[in-house]
């Protein structure tokens, strides 16, 4: 069954995030995905995430569809215009790619082409009308199309710090899905309560919620993202749970698998992020007994 009847059916959905190579060696990619092929039932391919130069999601997309594993492409507003966008969308969904989602972008001052010049033609908001509009047979400038894409669109909910900052995060989410967003990745989630709390508010958005199970992967990594990634509401006993252990890798992993089968009860799906661990995510999904 395709992710688009899953999430229609709503069917609990899996979904594993995995980098494009920084280079034309597509074996480490190709292995990680042909490890979990049958097991998720898609795998998002981020588009020069932290603006950090790498092979393009479509090009990932692509090798996913050889392997016959169904793909997510993330679409940016930062590197490309309003053509370039709609014929990239165009292509990929010529090339077998009909899940999309549209992702806020990060800036250049933080990635490894510094001096690239952005483009931000459109806003998520206006990308995601621009893609409905493809799906219903005109373009951005209000041409006919020879033939009309079928896309499931997807956007994002950016990590908030308060209360405050959630509102605001959810009347952007509302906006984007009354643009045409048809299901919602959320910020990771490290305490299953402190999300149950939030999809109390996000579940009148009206389309699926799929929360991010974000590998932390050491101790390290979890004290930073504490301290500087207040809205991650990671405790100092899970802190504590990974310091303790013997095996700290592995009881990270089990950290993830556990979530993973707490949210299976309170959302529609789990997107699991690894960065740089892929080769890791069979064993998440065997702790998460999927």
């Amino acid at each position: 069954m395709s992710f688009q009847k899953r999430l229609s059916s709503g069917e609990f959905v899996v979904l594993a995030e995995m980098d494009t190579p920084k280079g034309v060696d597509i074996s480490n990619l190709v292995t990680n995905a042909r490890r979990i092929k049958g097991r998720v039932d898609a795998v998002i391919i981020p588009d020069m995430d932290n603006g950090v130069m790498r092979m393009s999601s479509m090009g990932g997309g692509v090798l996913m569809h050889q392997q016959g594993m169904e793909s997510i492409i993330h679409v940016y507003c930062r590197d490309r215009n309003r053509m370039a966008l709609q014929g990239d969308i165009l292509a990929a969904h010529v090339l077998g790619i009909q899940n999309l989602i549209v992702v806020h972008s990060e800036e250049m001052v933080k990635g490894d082409h510094r001096d690239a010049k952005t483009v931000n033609d459109l806003d998520e908001i206006a990308l995601i009308k621009g893609i409905k509009s493809l799906q219903d047979g005109v373009d951005m400038a209000g041409f006919e199309l020879n033939g009309s894409p079928k896309i499931t669109i997807g956007c994002t909910i950016s990590p908030y710090a308060d209360e405050e900052a959630l509102d605001k995060e959810l009347e952007l989410a509302r906006k984007k899905v009354e643009a045409g967003a048809q299901f919602i990745i959320s910020p990771s989630v490290f305490d299953s309560k402190h999300f149950s709390s939030f999809m109390g508010k996000a579940k009148t958005l009206g389309v699926p919620i799929i929360p991010t199970v974000f590998l932390l992967k050491s101790v390290g990594i979890a004290r930073y993202m504490a301290t500087y990634e207040p809205g991650a509401h990671i405790s100092e006993d899970l802190i504590k749970r990974i310091r303790k252990s013997p095996d700290r890798e592995m009881e990270c992993i089990r950290i993830a698998g556990e979530m993973i089968a707490e949210l299976k009860g309170l959302a529609q799906g789990v997107k699991i992020q690894t960065l740089g661990w892929e080769h890791r995510l069979p064993a998440i999904l065997d702790h998460a007994g999927m």
